[in-house]
């Protein structure tokens, strides 16, 4: 192997090893093809690919031809890189299956081109076991990078978003993780930090789509759906006394109301999939108490049932209040947050992407667009895009995030107007507070407001009764 050949194959080595989302993987491939930044990212990629697979062949060409047996260092080169050709020659077909399975939901899709896969990788003396682990590797690994990809930007916050996405998936070495963390990712829980409407779940959704999945070579399609493996529950949306039913399940008879046995999330959940709890700041301490429990020993129990169940799955969660203050006022247990918190991810607000990058706002109607049409249209976009730019007052803050930014896409489309919001209606105020200093509540009110906040907080009616002094009949009087 000379000089240049050996270069090349360490960069690509290099590149192997990176996270796609870092400027280094991208100055790798420029640094191969010897192209700019500003050419398109697939012509980077075929040119890339071709380089690499030109001096595979080369260099085991000429290592056949004269009858010598590789280093230990160049045997290890030759491997990575034929592991990167083979990965990069079926990216397209791998995204095919992705945009399949999307569509067949639950039920698993054939993998026609897995045979063509193993045969390459085996030929390649790697044993069959190895090789389909790295199958399955391959397609968790661009389960990721589509997910991953789309969410759209080019701000510099948004980058680092991808980056840790990445880095939540398979560490900040993939090395790491391919020698023992493949299938072990399980204690390995996420917090999602972000105001609302920033796109937490989307976030949540790329962590979750992109868990290490087996390859059933008997069945000749993966062992699970990756849209079955993800499971979401918005936790605000259920009253204290069905939250822990949801979660965990109940036995028939369990309850007033429980005419059957109901199978919760954590029941449904597979070993390979993930459960992704919305709106975490909001659940009160004895739910936390008994989440902290699975996360801690990997068991829950039905409402009613003495059964002890297991769950294998991954947990990622999501809140857009402040930790630090709900902590410190006791709403939030640090015990909890700590086992919660292997890794704290941040969904930046739309003001700041929009601040630090002119195109962001292109980027992100290009995306939203085309969700609202079902296709791209280059003239609807820039109709919107300019009716925002134009009209949009200065400094505007953007409290809806995303979510508002595609509703005022849509009333653009249909009333070809928006009606934006004033700072002062920005709800950057709990209303609650904004109520008791404008004087607007009436004692009963007020009380009803503080001791159904305590009853959140605290979860049983005698813990607000002894913090509020009233009697335990009271309390539950005026809790909504």
């Amino acid at each position: 192997m000379n000089t240049d050949e050996r270069e090349i194959l360490q960069k690509i080595r290099d590149a192997v090893f990176s996270n796609p989302f870092d400027q280094e993987r991208r100055a790798i491939g420029l640094a191969i093809t010897g192209l700019s930044a500003t050419h398109p990212v697939e012509q980077i990629r075929s040119q890339l690919l071709a380089r690499v697979t030109e001096t595979i062949s080369s260099v085991t060409g000429r290592y056949t031809k004269e009858n010598t047996s590789y280093s230990k260092e160049d045997e290890e080169l030759l491997h990575f890189s034929i592991l990167f050709q083979v990965f990069h020659d079926f990216c397209d077909a791998y995204d095919d299956h992705i945009d399949k399975q999307v569509l067949a939901g639950d039920t698993c899709c054939p993998v026609p081109f897995a045979r063509d896969v193993l045969a390459i990788l085996m030929g390649n003396n790697i044993p069959e076991q190895e090789a389909v682990r790295l199958f399955s590797l391959f397609f968790q690994m661009r389960r990721a990078f589509y997910f991953i990809s789309g969410i759209a930007g080019k701000s510099q916050c948004v980058m680092e978003l991808r980056r840790s996405l990445w880095n939540n998936i398979f560490t900040c070495d993939i090395r790491i993780y391919d020698k023992f963390l493949w299938n072990r990712m399980e204690d390995f829980s996420t917090m999602i930090l972000g105001e609302t409407g920033t796109g937490k779940g989307m976030a949540a959704t790329a962590i979750g789509r992109s868990g290490y999945i087996p390859f059933d070579t008997r069945k000749g399609q993966f062992s699970e759906s990756f849209a079955r493996a993800f499971t979401t529950i918005n936790l605000s949306q259920y009253p204290e006394q069905l939250i822990e039913s949801e979660l965990f399940g109940h036995k028939k008879g369990a309850f007033t109301g429980a005419i059957e046995a109901h199978e919760g999330i954590f029941s449904r959940c597979s070993p390979c999939g993930a459960i992704f709890l919305d709106e975490i700041g909001d659940v009160t301490i004895p739910v936390q108490i008994k989440l902290l429990q699975v996360l801690q020993e990997r068991t829950f129990t039905p409402v009613g049932s003495r059964k002890i169940e297991r769950f294998q799955g991954r947990v990622i969660a999501a809140t857009n209040r402040s930790l630090e203050k709900i902590r410190r006022k006791g709403q939030f247990r640090d015990d909890f947050y700590y086992r919660l918190c292997s890794d704290v991810i941040h969904v930046p607000p739309l003001r700041q992407r929009l601040k630090e990058h002119e195109d962001e706002l292109t980027e992100i109607l290009h995306i939203t667009v085309q969700r609202i049409l079902g296709s791209q249209d280059q003239k609807i976009i820039t109709k919107v895009k300019n009716f925002i730019k134009k009209n949009q007052p200065a400094h505007y803050p953007w409290p809806g995030n995303i979510r508002e930014l595609e509703q005022c896409a849509r009333r653009i489309l249909l009333n070809d107007g928006y009606q934006w919001q004033s700072i002062e209606e920005a709800p950057d105020k709990d209303p609650f507070i904004n109520n008791v200093e404008n004087g607007k509540l009436t004692a009963s009110q007020l009380l009803s407001h503080y001791c159904t906040r305590l009853y959140r907080q605290l979860g049983t009616y005698e813990a607000v009764a002894r913090q509020t002094e009233l009697d335990r009949r009271t309390v539950k009087k005026y809790i909504t």
